[in-house]
Parts: C-alpha cells; structure tokens; sequence
C-alpha cells in the first residue's frame, strides 16, 4: 500500500464529505480516498476514509500515520499521538512518525516528550532540517538555549534558505545574551523574506541592548510601518529615543504603545520618565506611580561643619552636580520606577516622600549605586551628613567609577573638617572626568 506523507504543519480545516461505501472497495482504495481528500484540505473526510482503510487491514502503519495528521490539521493532537503511537508500534523505523508525534505532543505543552520524538526522528533521519528546527523550538521551550543554537544551526546548515531558522536563532542568540550575532540571523531573515516585520522589530531590540539606538530607531520604524498594532515597537522605539535624550519624541510612542497595550508598566516609567525630563513632575508622578501599581524615614541628626566648606558652601557645590541618569530597562522588581518617583518627588520640594521611594528602590535592588548617591543627596540636603557620607560609600562600592559620587563625598568630608579625605576624593572625581572638581579644589585644597 503507498505511503504518503502529508508535512507535519497544520493546515485549514476543508469541507467534509462523506465516504460512499462499495462492496468492491478495498483498504488500498479507502487509503487512496484519504490522501486525495487530505491533499484537498478536506481532513474530515480524509480521516473517515483512513479509518475505513485501518478497518479492513488494521495492521497498516501509513493510515494510522496518516489519519493521525488528519487529526492534527483538526487539532485534535491527544487523538493524534494515539494514531502516531499505534504506527510506531506498527513500524518503529518510521522518522516521520516521531517527528509529526513530537509536533502534536509540543501543542500539548508536552516539550520534553516532544524532544525525544524529535531525537529519535533525527537518529533515524539525520538530514531533515525539519526535525532539527522543531528541536531548536522544543529545547528553547524549557531553557535549553545552547542546545537549541546547536540545532537551528544545523538545520540551516541542511537549509540554506530557511527564514523560520535563522529567525529561531536570532531569537536563541538575544535569549544567550549574544545580541551582536543575532543581527546576521535577523539580517537573513529580512533578505529572504523582506516584509516581515518581526525581523525588524528583533533587530532593532538587539540594536538597543548594543547601544545603536539610532540603528534601533530605522529598523523600528520599519517593523512599525509593516505591523503599525505592534506595541512592543513602539515601546522599544520610544526607549531608544529615550537613550539618546529625545524625550519630546519619546512620548506620543510610549503612549502609542499604552494605548495598544493599556498594562505596560514599563511604557508607564518610560513615560514618567520622560515627563520628569521634560519638567512635568505632577505627570511624571502619576506614571510611576501606575508602572508600580500596575504590579526608614529621615531623622535630623546634628552636624558641626568646621572645615573650610561651610554647609552653605556645601549646598551651593552639592546643588549644581548635574543628573546623569538614564532610561534603563524597568526590572520586574519596579526598583527604577520606586527610584525615579522618588527623584521626581524631591524636584516637587517633597524630600521625605522622596526618601521612602528611593528606600524602596534600594530594597528592591540593593546593588542600585544611583538610588544611594540620590539618597545621597537629599540626606545631605536635609543636613544628615553622616547618612550622606554613608549611601555615598555604598554608590562607590558597587560602582567604582562614579565621579561625581567622589566630587559630593569630597565635599561633605571637607566640611566636616576632613580635608585630605576630602581633597582625595575631589582629586579622585577629577581623574574621572568630573572636571568641576579642579575649580573646588583649586579654591579649597591648596
């Protein structure tokens, strides 16, 4: 009896029509009806007449084989599995039979299993690219990212011209953290096939994660003209713009993204964090406080300031030390949406509440230098030198090459009567590259 294998994709659902019954009808003939009737789309009909075929000679590997793909294109994959299981019990040398059985078992969720059906179909048949690549999918269904690069790459090797492949990989490589080499593969996906617009979108993504935000806004633009209801691209494109201090332009993207996508909390603190910038702190507020939702209190302490920088000098010196804070990726914590409502709660004049945000964020994220030194910051302000002194050494240890960390250290231990500590951390900023630190030192340090 001819075997015909139908691909292990799922196709649309054709007419019905039922099977007339002949007494001079045999098995080979009803098997015949049901590849014709599959090749047609008409899968209901083709299932009957395999099942009449598997009636009259149930010993018959290809209809269990076949009639389970009729129910696959049904997506009935419990029923299935059950046929693929019967024809490899019939036939167990049958590639094809474990790998259309790991198909239907990954639509059940079932990817472990479905990784060994696609291993077994591999051993039986170690040049279909096809098995490789459902294994790529399988291994990167549980986290078994190296394994799935392995197998995407082996089957672009097999296949050449396979965009589903190279797309598979990219995607792998962005999940290895390997953004730079997921560029070719999402390069190749748009010279094959040009029009797709998640090739786009993934390539502009990696483009962020290496810092070519010019380059991620283009290829964002296009993904967004090929799939304008895409709120991931506007919400990275609005990021980039973001990145490189385009805050006006940021804005009307991160709230295209909101509208496509009303619980992106990570749109909200990109939002916020725009309208912080652009001066709109009653906005910017609000944001933060929805990025939050959407999933130790200052004690004045006594300070004698006896060394040359008095605490008025000390507040006027402190007080110009610009933000250099960027846009960064929201964490599932929210610590950067907890530190940027505190920075813009204390632009507001609203320090205390300004301090128990930053608290949050450093709890959250207890490695946050900016949530310290903004801390900082506020408690120098307040008068609590020591506390400042405290979260500055902390913003430096975790972040060694914090310039203007050293400059404000410097310049509360100055004014404590420190001054070779304080020189010394001035002298330090210096070397990093905050330059305001000479003037300071020029004037207070010889």
């Amino acid at each position: 009896m001819k075997r015909h294998l139908l691909p292990a994709v799922f196709l649309f659902l054709g007419t019905s029509l039922s099977i007339p019954v002949t007494a001079q009808q045999t098995a080979a003939e009803f098997f015949e009806s049901g590849i014709n009737r599959s090749k047609s789309s008409d899968f209901t009909g083709a299932l009957q007449a395999f099942s009449m075929a598997i009636t009259m000679n149930p010993e018959n590997a290809p209809s269990y084989y076949n009639r389970g793909l009729a129910k696959a294109n049904l997506k009935d994959h419990r029923g299935a599995i059950l046929d693929y299981d019967k024809a490899i019990e019939l036939n167990s040398k049958d590639a094809m039979a474990y790998l259309s059985r790991g198909v239907s078992k990954s639509r059940q969720d079932d990817h472990r299993g479905a990784l060994l059906d696609f291993s077994r179909s591999i051993e039986l048949n170690p040049d279909d690219p096809q098995a490789y690549y459902n294994r790529g999918i399988s291994r990167s269904r549980i986290d078994q990212y190296q394994g799935a690069l392995t197998d995407f790459s082996k089957a672009i090797e097999l296949e050449p011209a396979n965009a589903y492949s190279y797309y598979a990989r990219a995607i792998t490589r962005q999940k290895l953290n390997d953004f730079a080499g997921s560029l070719t593969d999402f390069s190749k996906v748009i010279e094959i096939t040009p029009k797709r617009a998640q090739a786009y979108a993934g390539r502009g993504l990696s483009k962020v994660e290496l810092n070519d935000f010019t380059g991620a806004i283009t290829d964002l633009n296009k993904a967004i003209e090929l799939s304008p209801e895409d709120g991931e691209s506007y919400f990275y494109r609005a990021y980039a713009k973001g990145k490189l201090d385009d805050y006006k332009a940021a804005l009307p993207d991160y709230e295209r993204a909101l509208a496509l996508k009303p619980d992106n909390y990570r749109a909200y603190y990109g939002r916020g964090f725009c309208r912080s910038k652009l001066g709109d702190q009653k906005g910017a507020v609000q944001d933060f406080n929805q990025a939050i939702e959407i999933n130790n209190v200052y004690v004045d302490t006594k300070v004698v300031y006896n060394g040359r920088i008095s605490r008025a000098i000390l507040d006027n010196l402190r007080n110009v030390v610009q933000e250099r804070d960027k846009i960064n990726e929201l964490s599932a914590e929210r610590a950067e949406a907890y530190f940027s409502r505190g920075v813009s709660k204390n632009k507001q004049g609203d320090s205390k509440a300004a301090i128990v945000d930053l608290n949050k964020a450093i709890e959250l994220n207890p490695a946050y230098s900016e949530a310290y030194f903004s801390r900082g910051m506020i408690k120098s302000a307040q008068g609590d030198q020591k506390g400042a002194l405290t979260d500055c050494n902390s913003a430096i240890k975790l972040k060694p090459g914090y310039a203007e960390v050293f400059y404000v250290r410097g310049l509360i231990k100055h004014s404590l009567g420190d001054e070779n500590g304080g020189c010394l951390d001035l002298s330090k900023a210096g070397e990093l590259g905050y330059n305001p630190a000479y003037k300071v030192i020029s004037e207070y340090c010889n």
